[in-house]
């Protein structure tokens, strides 16, 4: 682990304010970077950064290494003279969330103007098209017969290129060969505004911490072109979904539907995809959150065919081995494990085996009103990344006002604040923590109550949506921080 004592903010790139209904890699993320520095922020951490598809959740992706279009900066494309100010004259966003639905409905059509005055030719482009070929030509086909089959997922396609029959791949790469142009034009723009906006950050000294899903989604090129690293049976349907089991906050469990992995194959080929897709990652950013770690040490396995979750089975994960594969192909890599929620020994012993650092989460500290609860601070190692809250948790202001009287009370003992300080009591613990990292999202920043929550477990609508405005980035936020930096030497 190269990371030393440092301290950032969880802010997805959806939530930039932009004037295209979503934030996107142009000159808010630069002021956003701006805004970090000003701080004395080291860390910037986003979210997936993925094509997102039905439920708009960064989690579910059409691809584990390509990137999300929505996110390419359109004024840059006008700068580059792939647009005119007249071709976006008539969209119309809402400007106070993501607009999801108005993006689907006109964002490509912009993005397709842009790709016929663009250069197929260009030397960079060839380049970046030879330099990603392993993932790109499969992802970009993927996506054109994707939208010959009017977005159906790979699934439902006609039975020959459902199952890959090499005449019918052919066909559809000659008759589909503009559209597979165009996806690759898009994962050029992508990029290259994200490595200049990544160089950007690391030059004011931020690092950007990445996030990656364990799983990736069923309706992805990953899956289609690679079915044999999957639970699938010789229809090349699911055998088994992930998801977890009932608990506190689920009767039924939580099934995510998600396709297994086979890790048999993926050990037999020595991991390959695996350590292409890290590799990718630390092409992308600094540091890699891995989510749902514990299914690496053993995955709750749910029938297919099972509504909900309450009769899956655990199964045993890889475990070390494919960390050891990672570290002999890539050496020591920066890694977050997420190793929340329901966890055995056995995890723990991976965990400290690998060497990543855990999380710890401040709203998880006190509801058992026990000063023995792992996630106190005075309870910590120091190789561990503190949050006051995830994007899955609401904000620390509304879970205090939602909390019981007793936690309220233990809350306010314990930080010593009163309830109307309580998110600033709460980024100060965790900056004053042992925890070698300390991540606050920017909503217990800016002090926001239940309207600055980013996603709701096992819930579909209202989620991915928060955004914050420009005069929300103010100097009065950004020197409170930067207080906690310089006294807690972050």
């Amino acid at each position: 682990m190269s990371i030393t004592r440092s301290g950032g903010v969880l802010m997805p790139v959806s939530s930039l304010h932009s004037p295209y209904g979503i934030g996107t890699f142009g000159k808010a993320a630069y002021e956003f970077v701006d805004f970090l520095k000003q701080s004395g922020a080291k860390l910037w951490q986003v979210l997936p950064l993925g094509p997102t598809g039905f439920g708009d959740s960064p989690y579910q992706s059409f691809s584990a290494f390509a990137g999300n279009p929505y996110f390419i900066d359109l004024d840059m494309l006008i700068a580059e003279g792939l647009l005119t100010e007249k071709d976006l004259q008539n969209l119309k966003y809402n400007d106070e969330t993501v607009d999801y639905e108005s993006i689907y409905n006109t964002r490509f059509d912009c993005l397709y103007k842009a790709f016929s005055r663009f250069d197929v030719s260009d030397g960079e482009f060839l380049n970046f098209c030879l330099k990603n070929k392993a993932w790109l030509e499969d992802y970009s086909f993927y996506m054109a017969v994707k939208n010959y089959f009017d977005q159906k997922s790979w699934s439902f396609w006609d039975k020959e290129i459902k199952n890959r029959e090499k005449s019918k791949i052919e066909q559809y790469k000659t008759k589909l060969k503009d559209e597979i142009s165009f996806y690759k034009f898009l994962q050029f723009k992508f990029f290259s505004q994200w490595y200049a906006l990544k160089a950007y950050a690391n030059e004011n000294g931020i690092k950007i911490v990445g996030d990656i899903p364990i799983y990736v989604a069923m309706d992805s090129a990953d899956t289609y072109f690679n079915p044999q690293l999957f639970q699938f049976d010789e229809q090349l349907s699911p055998v088994a979904v992930a998801g977890c089991p009932p608990d506190a906050f689920s009767e039924t469990g939580q099934l995510w539907g998600n396709p297994l992995y086979n890790w048999d194959n993926h050990e037999k080929d020595g991991f390959k995809w695996w350590i292409s897709r890290i590799e990718h990652c630390f092409n992308m950013y600094d540091i890699v959150r891995i989510d749902h770690f514990r299914g690496f040490e053993s995955y709750y396995s749910i029938d297919a065919k099972s509504d909900t979750a309450i009769n899956g089975k655990w199964e045993k994960g890889p475990g070390m081995k494919l960390f050891k594969a990672i570290k002999s192909a890539l050496g020591d890599v920066d890694i977050i494990a997420e190793d929340l929620g329901f966890l055995t020994n056995k995890v723990y012993t991976l965990l400290k085996r690998s060497g990543f650092c855990g999380m710890k989460v401040l709203q998880f500290a006190f509801d058992e009103l026990s000063n023995e609860n792992k996630y106190l601070p005075h309870n910590y190692d120091k190789n561990c990344v503190v949050y006051t809250g995830t994007h899955d948790n609401t904000t620390t202001l509304d879970y205090y006002k939602k909390a019981r009287p007793a936690v309220k009370r233990y809350i306010r003992s314990y930080l010593n604040c009163s309830g109307k300080n309580v998110s600033e009591a709460f980024v100060r613990a965790a900056y004053a923590s042992t925890a070698v990292m300390a991540i606050v999202p920017m909503a217990d920043l800016l002090n926001l109550g239940q309207e600055g929550r980013i996603n709701t477990p096992s819930t579909l609508g209202n989620n991915w949506l928060w955004r914050i405005t420009k005069a929300q980035l103010c100097p009065e936020v950004a020197e409170k921080l930067k207080h906690f930096t310089t006294l807690y030497g972050r």
